[in-house]
């Protein structure tokens, strides 16, 4: 009688090994890949900021080598590895493409005006893009929370990335330079959705730069990019309180689709003296505001992007 138990009980506990469990495993992870893929995939844009930083201290390193070859500094040497990986990476992924080109004004200073997505990916790839096609570089105003953040301080240096006060902003544009502001900042990237809104509060410092640097300025706005990254909606109050108190952009992200990515250069706004800095910013948010409505699905989808993925390279390819 116990011997026959004991069989039954040992065939049993074979098939739920051999069966139920191979099934709830692959149950489990089909399940929760969804989740781990929203969640893990902008830890890809983290992994590439860190290869950069990994091919500047490379360059760096080696830079004697490397002069030699390039004929030039390690730093613009490395400029183009790295500008070649994000380009790459942006045309590979997301199929990104620039639109607007000649609106961008030949030999002279540019303050670039953009809109920020929750990780601005459209950035690097269009300074990545300008660089390849004519070795200009765009500095770029960062939070400066990115600036105590480990292995940051070498990305800075050499893609001229800066924390950014009117007076060092101003100064770069007076030195013949490019420069890329985002009025929103973190706040803009943090608490922004789908719809798109403009979130600069009363920020006029960018205003203040273009006037004192008497620049044009050209907006700059990536259709889809709230679809690549979002922020999560719930516990908003939270959150905001929280970045108040911090200052620190703790609302988890999620994404990484490969949507289409398309950024559209707008028409150049010209150095206008009479104008204020708070004149100056509602002429300038309006400008980024007619680029939204009108290459911008609100609210913005992701399938839809996904979709639209899809037709346009169908599109080029017929």
């Amino acid at each position: 009688m116990f011997p026959i138990i004991f069989d039954l009980r040992k065939i049993l506990e074979d098939t739920i090994v051999e069966y139920i469990d191979v099934d709830f495993t692959l149950w489990l992870s089909w399940l929760l890949m969804p989740l781990l893929i929203t969640f893990l995939l902008p830890l890809v844009i983290v992994v590439l900021l860190y290869l950069t930083a990994l091919i500047l201290y490379v360059y760096k390193l080696h830079r004697a080598t490397l002069r030699n070859a390039y004929g030039t500094d390690w730093r613009n040497a490395a400029r183009n590895v790295v500008a070649a990986v994000w380009d790459a990476h942006g045309w590979i992924w997301y199929g990104y493409e620039v639109v607007g080109l000649e609106n961008i004004p030949q030999n002279e200073p540019i303050l670039f005006v953009y809109y920020h997505g929750a990780i601005p990916i459209d950035l690097y790839y269009f300074i990545s893009k300008i660089f390849l096609s004519n070795s200009k570089l765009i500095h770029t105003v960062a939070d400066r929370f990115l600036f105590k953040c480990p292995g940051w301080s070498i990305i800075s240096d050499v893609i001229k990335v800066i924390p950014g006060t009117i007076q060092t902003c101003s100064t770069i544009l007076k030195e013949g330079n490019m420069l890329a502001i985002s009025p929103g900042g973190v706040y803009e990237a943090q608490f922004g959705d789908s719809y798109y809104q403009l979130m600069w509060k009363k920020r006029v410092g960018f205003a203040k730069v273009a006037l004192d640097a008497k620049v044009c300025i050209v907006p700059l706005f990536t259709k889809n990019i709230r679809e690549a990254f979002r922020t999560i909606s719930w516990g908003r109050r939270m959150w905001l309180r929280i970045y108040a108190a911090t200052r620190f952009p703790f609302v988890p992200i999620y994404g990484g689709f490969p949507v289409k990515l398309t950024t559209y250069v707008g028409k150049p706004i010209p150095c206008d003296e009479n104008l204020t800095p708070e004149e100056l910013q509602i002429k300038v948010a309006d400008a980024l505001n007619n680029l939204i409505n009108q290459h911008q699905r609100i609210p913005g989808s992701i399938s839809l992007a996904l979709l639209e993925r899809v037709y346009t390279a169908e599109k080029r390819e017929s």
